[in-house]
């Protein structure tokens, strides 16, 4: 029936998770608007939509506001790697406030359900660990992370003082450590960075002596949590990531082993307030959403790796 499908907005929709989960969703028969201003985002990601009767694609910067018609949105807009997003750490700032703020009064206009991609670095470095969703982190305000870490706990802010204010719909996830195929070769994240150094022959960088841990998510058991998250009734915060906890020496290992094992790995200085442990609880997430991860990392790698290998031969 015409008119009976769900429109949705998706922020950042030509980036790496926004990419796939506008996949997702228009491989269920929704209707999907991408905005996206190619700051880290890529047309590639969603070349196989343009022109299909129920995708459109705006280039358009959600630091401005916009009017549109949607039923939901999806907001993922803003760089999420340390060297993206240190570019220009102010526009970073105004794209965590003014674009979430922008996104809600949007919301708010066509009483649409709003769905924000936090993260969880408003843990910053943390004292607890694991993480649950309880715990309100711990984090340098003046330190070069301080644009992402608190852009993203503002933008929290702002999503539950306009459900307590104008009674708006929001869903709130804390994203931890993503990868898989279409990440940026250059984003300095260290499952990008791994993989593109060892197809590339060269030695693998870890920064500090490698015993910082991190749990890797694989992007498409992430954006059923997304999924799961926005069609549900809980409003989060929420942490969706894997529970499994990695060094980054084994990662890199685990990466090197697989494309060339005799790589060397070299250390290197750790970088200001890089955090030393991440690791989710997730037991609301199984609890309210009926949602675990289930690719292995040695599975994920494998997809992420073939993908890094054509990307770098074309």
């Amino acid at each position: 029936m015409p008119g009976s499908k769900t429109r949705n907005l998706i922020t950042g929709g030509a980036g790496f998770v926004g990419s796939h989960l506008v996949d997702r969703l228009m491989e269920s028969g929704d209707e999907v608007i991408c905005l996206d201003n190619y700051f880290t985002g890529n047309k590639a990601n969603i070349a196989r939509w343009i022109g299909h009767p129920f995708f459109e694609l705006i280039r358009h910067d959600v630091t401005e506001p916009i009017k549109l018609e949607v039923d939901r949105i999806w907001h993922l807009a803003c760089p999420a790697s340390p060297i993206h997003y240190q570019t220009n750490p102010v526009k970073t700032a105004k794209t965590s406030f003014l674009g979430t703020y922008n996104m809600l009064g949007l919301a708010r206009r066509v009483k649409a359900r709003l769905l924000l991609a936090s993260t969880s670095e408003v843990y910053g470095d943390p004292q607890v660990h694991p993480q649950p969703e309880s715990y309100r982190g711990c984090v340098n305000t003046i330190g070069i992370r301080a644009c992402y870490d608190e852009g993203k706990r503002i933008a929290e802010t702002l999503c539950f003082d306009y459900r307590r204010m104008h009674g708006s719909e929001i869903r709130v996830a804390r994203i931890f450590n993503t990868y898989g195929p279409r990440m940026l070769p250059d984003d300095g994240r260290v499952v990008s960075n791994f993989i593109v150094q060892a197809l590339r022959g060269e030695a693998l960088t870890l920064y500090g002596d490698g015993s910082q841990t991190r749990s890797f998510c694989y992007v498409d058991d992430l954006v059923e949590g997304l999924i799961g998250l926005m069609n549900g009734d809980h409003v989060g915060p929420i942490n969706l990531g894997n529970p499994t906890e990695f060094t980054i020496r084994k990662l890199a290992e685990l990466v090197r082993e697989q494309i060339n094992p005799s790589l060397p790995l070299i250390t290197k200085p750790l970088p200001a307030d890089d955090p030393l442990q991440r690791q989710p609880v997730i037991d609301l997430a199984v609890e309210q959403l009926g949602w675990k991860p289930h690719v292995s990392l040695a599975q994920g790698l494998d997809s992420t790796i073939a993908y890094f290998r054509e990307l770098l031969s074309a």
